[in-house]
């Protein structure tokens, strides 16, 4: 007799796609960041600036730090990585709550510039590496860059022939 497996003591082998995300979405970011403080800027000069700037650094640590949870959890068991996945959302969401709390009364920070800073990056993050992140599970992550990928592939070798 034979005791049934339970699919949340289960583990994920393999590679990480969640962490190659995470690295093109901070790459992305960063790549982002002169136009995100720029923007800072004009909504609100030199404060609205470093909001911006501030903002951006939250966003892009709140995406590594949700990455590195799934890296390391996963491999482990499938019912931890869900309970760090639920729970490091709470505690991701309260983090970005209590740089808030710390900052809000500093003379530098502009609170609507670093509002609308979080909420526009992540956004805008999330749907520019849309374009870039693999809706398969044969390349999960990222889209690899091969020639078979590609529009003009070459016919398949049992195409029937006319």
């Amino acid at each position: 007799m034979t005791t049934p497996v339970s699919p949340l003591g289960s583990v994920l082998a393999g590679g990480a796609p969640e962490v190659s995300i995470s690295r093109d979405l901070v790459k992305r970011g960063l790549f982002a960041a002169p136009v995100v403080v720029l923007g800072g800027f004009i909504a609100d000069s030199g404060s609205g600036a470093a909001s911006a700037g501030f903002a951006l650094a939250l966003v892009l640590l709140n995406f590594s730090l949700a990455a590195g949870l799934i890296a390391i959890t996963a491999p482990i068991s499938l019912g931890l990585m869900m309970g760090a996945i639920l729970f490091g959302y709470i505690a991701r969401l309260g983090l970005i709550t209590v740089a808030v709390l710390l900052v809000k009364d500093m003379a530098w920070v502009s609170i609507p510039v670093l509002g609308g800073a979080i909420i526009v990056t992540h956004l805008g993050l999330l749907f520019w590496e849309m374009k870039y992140v693999a809706a398969s599970l044969a390349f999960p992550g990222t889209k690899p860059n091969k020639p078979y990928l590609s529009k003009s592939r070459p016919p398949d070798k049992y195409q029937a022939k006319d």
